[in-house]
């Protein structure tokens, strides 16, 4: 159910097959759920879990999950607008957005999510970060 970088299919393709899955859980009088949530801004900076998670199904640990740990960890950030610096916030969800890193720990946090869903009796669809 990945939209996302496979051959002949795209965002196009994805909220068809969505909608039709929409459609057909309508007819057949079942609960839809659509989730338009900003994914990446999901991911907890408790990071324990998703330390966790690389430990236990990834294999990284050591210096490699201490670094890890450090590069998730206090975060802050700050807002220029109409001429205006805001005060510096503290960031608690989310991976660093723009970097290399960010998207591929927010694969990894997530990739039992389809089992979960299909666990429930349920059906999910994929496109990038986005279920």
């Amino acid at each position: 159910m990945q939209s996302a970088y496979r051959k002949y299919h795209s965002t196009e393709t994805a909220l068809l097959r969505v909608l039709s899955d929409i459609y057909a859980a309508v007819d057949e009088r079942r609960v839809t759920l659509l989730d338009l949530s900003a994914a990446l801004d999901c991911v907890d900076h408790d990071i324990s879990l998703l330390v966790r998670r690389l430990q236990l199904a990834y294999g990284i640990e050591g210096s490699a999950s201490a670094w890890l740990s450090s590069f998730l960890s206090g975060r802050t950030h700050r807002i220029f607008y109409l001429g205006q610096l805001s005060e510096v916030s503290n960031l608690l969800f989310g991976v660093p957005q723009g970097s290399v890193l960010g998207p591929l720990l927010f694969l990894l946090y997530v990739a039992e999510l389809a089992e979960v869903i299909a666990a429930h009796g349920f059906t999910g669809h994929f496109y990038a970060d986005d279920s």
